[in-house]
């Protein structure tokens, strides 16, 4: 196995029975998309995947969404799944990549034997590979978390960033929030990006057919929206979803150790203090 951070279809039907490869259904959607992705779970599946809810195995007690739970919440959670030392975690989701947000969480917790579907369920179904309905049944796997702090940021690490300059921030929400021209989603929150953010909007990196952009392809857009792929990069977004779908794009470049704000703009741009500017990058 490369060290692509992810497999495709024809990889993981290969070794769909394996002891070692778990599954997981990392779907999300945003409520404007109007989809139930345990429901669509629940309906069909690739043979033997759990569910990941990423609103629950959370820290429910933030009045952020889906913020990183704690590393016991999350080693409980994953543990009960199935999902622990010495698996080789495969998550996918329904479409538009949203299961870099777990593939991300878990390399988060220690665990870097995670890798994303190339194209997720739809791929999956268009080339008429199986699905079931059946629930699962997982035996429960010991998970060992350890927190790996460079891939996670917060508020106060993004405040330092922008005053020193020393890491770079890439925001993947589309181009019209980032320049405060379209508003965004969630009440509340102030238009515009962070000071000296750079634009690569998540739609950007994903082709055509739903499949990661090849990493040429992906070094030109990173680099035409003026980011340095030699000096240190934190993504960010509308909650810490689409950010990790950069975050994952990165690793494909070889960028491995890409840090996301977990709290993204829904924090930032609810905050009354924290610097925001509109327009262009």
């Amino acid at each position: 196995m490369s060290n692509d951070p992810l497999v495709s279809t024809a990889w993981l039907h290969e070794r769909l029975s394996a002891p070692d490869i778990k599954v997981v259904d990392a779907s999300w959607y945003m409520p404007a998309e109007a989809r139930d992705p345990k429901r669509e779970y629940d309906l069909a599946h690739i043979p033997g995947a759990v569910f990941f809810d990423i609103d629950e195995i959370a820290d429910t007690d933030s009045d952020l969404p889906h913020m990183l739970p704690s590393a016991a919440k999350f080693a409980s959670r994953v543990k009960a799944m199935g999902l622990g030392d010495g698996s080789t975690i495969v998550v996918y989701d329904g479409g538009g990549f949203r299961a870099a947000r777990t593939w991300w969480a878990f390399r988060a917790m220690g665990h870097e034997n995670v890798f994303v579907l190339d194209g997720g369920l739809a791929k999956w179904i268009a080339e008429g590979r199986p699905v079931e309905d059946l629930p699962s049944s997982p035996q429960e796997r010991h998970f060992t978390p350890r927190f790996a702090a460079d891939l996670v940021r917060d508020k106060d690490q993004v405040r330092k960033a922008i005053e020193t300059g020393r890491e770079q921030l890439v925001d993947a929400r589309p181009a019209a929030r980032f320049t405060g021209e379209a508003p965004e989603p969630r009440e509340g929150l102030r238009g515009g990006h962070m000071p000296g953010a750079r634009s690569v909007p998540a739609s950007s990196v994903i082709a055509p057919d739903g499949t990661l952009l090849p990493a040429d392809k992906l070094k030109a857009i990173f680099t035409e929206a003026g980011v340095d792929l030699d000096k240190p990069i934190v993504t960010t977004c509308g909650s810490g979803v689409t950010a990790a779908i950069l975050a994952l794009a990165l690793h494909r470049l070889g960028l491995s150790r890409v840090a996301v704000y977990d709290g993204s703009w829904t924090e930032w741009g609810g905050l009354p203090d924290a610097p925001v500017v509109t327009g262009p990058a």
